[in-house]
């Protein structure tokens, strides 16, 4: 009892400072956008997608420390612009989509690696690339990631239909006059946005987690689409929380911290579901 009390007061004097107030904001905002997306994303089974996109982040910070530019400012466009490559690519090719990917997340971790090896003065800082520092993020980090995380509402908000449809049948969104290939490049900027700016928060190893966890794990909950993307931004958000407190509460890794919340929430989802299903009653009449 005495412990549990010297933890819980060592947690509230934390989050008195302001770095780890920055810290719970930034969880806030990254958890709610790759929550909202990530529902949509292993929906159209684009989760590996997210995985290329993180690597292909590392590669552009990497690129930004070799020229002497701060890696922030090219991380973002660097982002999109190779997203919107590899969206390309992927319509062009006829090589199956996993392995393409193989390839694209394959070769930019390795060009990233290389040329870090000639950035001696950021080898210190490789760890924090790889899992993420959320303690680290400033005030400009959440002002950004506060006014993505809008956008990201918006977008939702205003093509939820749209986005359903896309999702469901995009022969009948092509049919009803829908903009299906802006739509899907609409939504691959977006990502690669969200992907770069939580970055700092959540590291290049574990950015997929946030995007993919949360949204699989409110896919169990509820077969309503609106349901289902409030669901997973909810999750992204809750276990977001309570990763940044066990992270405060044990000295733990904050990045890791939240994908662990996040792995329990998924398989507290999966007992669930399979319990539910379990006890459903069986229609003896159907044939």
């Amino acid at each position: 009892m005495v412990a549990l009390q010297a933890i819980f007061e060592r947690v509230i004097d934390l989050f008195q400072l302001p770095f780890m107030q920055r810290a719970l904001l930034g969880g806030i905002f990254t958890g709610a956008m790759g929550g909202a997306l990530g529902s949509f994303t292993i929906l159209r089974q684009l989760s590996f997608f997210s995985d290329a996109l993180g690597h292909s982040a590392l590669l552009g910070i990497s690129l930004g420390v070799v020229f002497g530019i701060n890696p922030s400012l090219v991380l973002l466009p660097f982002a999109v612009i190779f997203a919107l490559v590899v969206t390309y690519l992927l319509e062009r090719t006829r090589l199956w989509t996993d392995a393409l990917l193989n390839i694209i997340y394959s070769a930019s971790l390795a060009l990233a690696i290389l040329l870090l090896t000639f950035a001696d003065r950021y080898r210190g800082g490789l760890n924090n690339l790889l899992f993420g520092d959320i303690l680290a993020v400033q005030q400009q980090d959440l002002m950004l990631s506060g006014f993505l995380c809008g956008i990201v509402c918006l977008f939702v908000i205003l093509t939820l239909r749209v986005q359903l449809l896309i999702t469901v049948n995009e022969t009948l969104a092509v049919a009803r006059g829908v903009a299906v290939r802006l739509q899907r490049l609409l939504f691959i900027t977006l990502l690669a946005l969200v992907v770069a700016v939580s970055i700092k928060t959540v590291g290049v190893l574990l950015i997929s987690a946030f995007v993919v966890i949360p949204a699989c794990g409110a896919r169990l909950w509820t077969q309503q689409f609106a349901y289902y993307v409030l669901l997973a931004s909810a999750v992204g958000v809750g276990t977001a929380i309570a990763g940044i407190l066990m992270s405060a509460a044990f000295n733990l890794p904050s990045g890791p911290s939240i994908v662990v919340c996040q792995l329990g929430f998924f398989l507290l989802s999966m007992l669930v579901s399979a319990r539910t299903t379990a006890q459903a009653p069986v229609n003896s009449g159907e044939t």
